[in-house]
């Protein structure tokens, strides 16, 4: 027969779970915030450097797209403190961990190749949040999976907005031009 448990050792065997899955989002989170961060500043800088016959609709586009971005990156380092860890908070640390490439051309950039920069990344983002929300409602932590499906919604939205640019009338079901 088993000897029965302490139940002080489950307890210490539930802590050391719960702190490896703590210290396993904070890790997934630091990349999210950093894949986001990048993305807000590529965001930002093609709403400055925008050209073309786009350029009102895109610069809003992209204007709303970061101010949203600039409050996310806030809420995530905040759920990451909340777990206990720190946020990393510099370039340098963002550029280490972030799966995003930094744009360095987004002056020389059109304004097609910006949307398909930014739908890309979007999707990524996408694909990212959830996996950890996946990893969050394993372990009921309604909070994390809570922030992630917004933010998850928000990539959504914002890839369909910024691919619905780069449709051609053909891709729309539209015949071409001049068949009636």
């Amino acid at each position: 027969m088993e000897p029965a448990r302490n139940p002080t050792d489950r307890n210490i065997a539930g802590e050391y779970e719960l702190s490896s899955y703590k210290a396993e989002v904070a890790r997934e989170l630091s990349g999210y915030l950093a894949d986001s961060y990048l993305l807000y500043v590529k965001t930002q800088a093609f709403h400055w450097n925008v050209v073309g016959q786009h350029f009102i609709s895109l610069h809003k586009l992209f204007e709303e797209q970061y101010r949203d971005l600039s409050e996310a990156i806030d809420e995530c380092a905040e759920r990451i403190r909340a777990l206990g860890f720190k946020a990393p908070g510099s370039f340098a640390e963002f550029t280490e961990i972030a799966s995003l490439k930094e744009e360095t051309n987004s002056s020389s950039m059109s304004d097609r190749e910006m949307l398909d920069r930014l739908v890309n990344d979007h999707k990524s983002l996408c694909q990212k949040a959830a996996a950890v929300i996946g990893m969050a409602e394993k372990r009921n932590d309604k909070v994390t999976a809570d922030f992630l499906i917004r933010r998850q919604q928000f990539h959504e939205k914002s890839r369909w907005m910024l691919d619905s640019h780069l449709e051609k009338p053909d891709d729309l079901g539209l015949p071409p031009r001049g068949i009636n």
